[in-house]
């Protein structure tokens, strides 16, 4: 059972022990994460220098559902783009939005400004710290 749908700024908080750490590990069983988000976790080990075989390494054991970008979600993407515009949200941050809001599941986050664009992008945010 999908309990949420994880934004790279909650499993980086859970991988670098970061507060919120309690909450991530706490919903990582039935987590999704759309494999843009997974990208951005992999680009920043990688800006830190880090192998792709030790970036694998860390991330292969998590119980976490990496999800294919499609058309739909593309799409469903791409329209959250005026909602989140004031707020500054990336394609990653629409991508996690359009995940949740299609598995109709809350999007687990560190980004405080989220909540704020929450209604009308249609989805549940649940704020790790």
């Amino acid at each position: 059972m999908t309990r949420s749908v994880l934004d790279a700024s909650a499993l980086l908080a859970l991988l670098l022990g970061e507060p919120g750490a309690d909450k991530v590990k706490a919903a990582l069983d039935g987590a999704l994460m759309s494999v843009v988000n997974l990208a951005e976790v992999v680009s920043y080990y990688a800006r830190l220098g880090a192998a792709r075989q030790d970036i694998e390494a860390i991330l292969r054991p998590l119980p976490i559902r990496a999800v294919p970008v499609d058309t739909a979600l593309s799409f469903d993407a791409g329209m959250l783009r005026l909602t989140t515009l004031e707020r500054g949200l990336s394609l990653g941050d629409r991508y996690c939005l359009a995940l949740a809001k299609r598995e109709g599941v809350p999007a687990l986050t560190a980004e405080r400004r989220w909540p704020d664009i929450a209604a009308a992008a249609g989805v549940s945010i649940a704020l790790i710290r």
